[in-house]
């Protein structure tokens, strides 16, 4: 009789176990897929004009903006409160160059609070990432 106890008891414990594995599963899963978002803002400055524009990309989507094209690849929030940091892959080309080429003008991940360690380098333009979501 106490061989049974104890076997059920090791189902027991084991059904438990699951049970809290699957729901930490869950839940890790659904606060990591609250961080990347579907869209970016950026301020695009024209540093001839003075003039910023707020330009919303969806991920994806490739957009053009006066002499650039904008295509913004994926989008992630920090998962700190306190300082919080947006990040996005951000692909950029200058439509005024006449060779044709497919070279980026920036090609690569944009920080929103440091912009400075990857900068994007325009004679014409600067762009600052704001928002994902």
């Amino acid at each position: 009789m106490k061989k049974n106890i104890k076997v059920g008891k090791t189902k027991f414990y084991l059904f438990i176990f699951l049970v809290i594995s699957f729901l930490n599963f869950y839940f890790v899963s659904r606060a990591n897929s609250n961080l990347e978002g579907s869209f970016i803002e950026i301020k695009v400055l024209d540093k001839i004009s003075s003039k910023n524009t707020l330009v919303k990309i969806k991920n994806g989507d490739e957009i053009k903006h006066q002499d650039l094209s904008i295509k913004s690849i994926k989008c992630k929030n920090s998962e700190f409160d306190d300082n919080p940091e947006i990040t996005a892959y951000i692909q950029v080309k200058d439509l005024t160059n006449k060779n044709k080429d497919d070279v980026f003008v920036f090609n690569g991940w944009m920080f929103s609070s440091s912009p400075s360690i990857v900068p994007f380098d325009h004679p014409v333009y600067d762009i600052w990432l704001i928002k994902c979501y």
